[in-house]
């Protein structure tokens, strides 16, 4: 993993990233060069190609963000990748006619542009299905990891190493002197009279996952794993463990200690001011880009029931102070008639048929933009709960009051980690991916959650 902008992505991830943003743009150039009369190539020329060329880039990059192709969680069919490649074709398409409609280059001549438009859209997706998709994983080897526990703790890691894009290889599990009891598969469990730095050699080990239950009263060979590290190894504790490759803080592996004097957590001025300055101009544009939505969102729920088109909920924000959310309301009139607060679930039978639609889109969320303009809540961040649950799961959930440390969002890395969720153990699990935001958030971060949720919406994932 390699940590960017205080975000840890996969190395295939970057590399891909970067193969797609050098394509599109070195196409672009390449065709400028071999397309234009000698006589009007000049550098400057060469120059606003290259500009274009990478605005095009990571348009291409933001499309297939959009898409999944950068998720390595997720396993596609033959027939996913096929759909969601033609999906990119035709939006890279539009992307290209575009800039090139708009932003004119003199150096070509006659409609030869258009033929620049076929070369570069068929050398993006050949290159993208024939190199990234299929020979990229295979040429970057996988970094082989000895997780050193046989608990519930180190099942726990080596399920995670064996996950769908995980690029590790479980090499198995050392047992510590204080475990005592086994969980993990006794065929992958290693025993070896050689020290640890011997077995480290043998195996070519590249990194070394502490997972043990018990780490008091000598169960961790403190010298062994120091000699390790300097050897070149990579030594890691379960609660960084899961930070880095998962995205997440797992409540079962952190202490109020390693909160606390770990990295991370800032929430000085100039991370503020960026902040809100994004969260207006992204507000801004998303509600003239949405106006029309929400006009045929709210004529389709006055026209299909009597009642408000929207409705307001009081909310716990930043510093717990209660702020009021506007939401297209979803559901029937009478959905709390009794006046008990419940959380939405599978299924509801007080969601409307509009509303199954717009929750499934997640376009009831859209009037809580102008909450972003008022400061009430961000565009990205964890999302804002009642006051009555908020009581509730202070006192049922460790560390639950971390997450009102920043402004609440209309979206947030909870909602494109983990699936709708209408349980405390549910609320539990978003909880660990709300603190990685919170631990780690940054304008990048924010970025990467806006395109993963467009993706939410095109897929549908999680909605209910």
């Amino acid at each position: 993993m390699i940590r960017l902008f205080n975000h840890y992505f996969d190395r295939h991830t970057l590399i891909q990233l970067l193969l797609d943003v050098t394509l599109v743009a070195g196409v672009f150039v390449g065709a400028l060069i071999a397309l234009s009369k000698p006589e009007d190539l000049t550098s400057a020329q060469i120059a606003r190609g290259a500009t274009r060329g990478l605005l095009m880039g990571f348009g291409f990059l933001a499309i297939n963000a959009a898409l999944g192709f950068y998720d390595r969680r997720t396993i596609l069919s033959t027939r996913q990748a096929l759909a969601r490649s033609l999906v990119s074709f035709s939006m890279t398409t539009a992307l290209v006619v575009a800039v090139l409609l708009l932003m004119p280059l003199e150096a070509f001549y006659g409609r030869t542009w258009s033929v620049v438009l076929i070369m570069m859209v068929t050398a993006v997706l050949l290159l993208y299905q024939v190199l990234v998709g299929e020979y990229l994983p295979k040429a970057i080897p996988k970094r082989r990891v000895l997780v050193f526990g046989t608990g519930a703790r180190a099942l726990a890691v080596g399920r995670a190493l064996e996950m769908p894009g995980a690029n590790a290889e479980l090499c198995g599990y050392l047992a510590g002197p204080n475990e005592q009891e086994q969980q993990v598969p006794a065929g992958k469990v290693v025993t070896t009279d050689l020290a640890l730095t011997d077995l480290v050699q043998n195996k070519r080990i590249d990194e070394i996952v502490v997972a043990i239950t018990e780490r008091r009263g000598g169960s961790m060979p403190m010298r062994a794993l120091l000699d390790c590290k300097l050897g070149g190894v990579r030594v890691t504790d379960i609660a960084t463990f899961y930070e880095q490759n998962l995205g997440q803080i797992r409540l079962d592996a952190v202490s109020a200690g390693w909160l606390i004097f770990g990295d991370g957590f800032n929430q000085g001025i100039v991370r503020t001011t960026i902040k809100r300055v994004f969260d207006i101009l992204g507000a801004s544009v998303l509600i003239l880009i949405s106006l029309p939505i929400m006009a045929v969102a709210a004529l389709a729920i006055k026209l299909e029931s009597a009642g408000p088109m929207l409705y307001r909920q009081e909310r716990i924000g930043l510093g717990n102070r209660p702020f009021h959310v506007v939401k297209f309301r979803s559901m029937r009139t009478d959905a709390e008639k009794d006046g008990v607060p419940r959380w939405a679930t599978a299924g509801d039978s007080r969601v409307t048929r509009v509303g199954k639609v717009i929750r499934k889109l997640r376009v009831d969320e859209l009037p809580q933009l102008f909450s972003v303009l008022k400061g009430d809540m961000s565009l990205v961040g964890p999302r804002p709960e009642r006051g009555f649950f908020v009581d509730q799961l202070t006192q049922q959930i460790q560390f639950y009051a971390v997450r009102h440390s920043v402004k609440p969002g209309v979206t947030g890395w909870a909602q494109v980690r983990y699936q709708y969720g209408s349980t405390v153990e549910d609320t539990a699990e978003k909880l660990q991916y709300d603190l990685y935001y919170v631990k780690n958030h940054s304008l990048f971060l924010d970025l990467v959650v806006l395109f993963e949720t467009v993706g939410v919406v095109l897929t549908g994932k999680g909605a209910q």
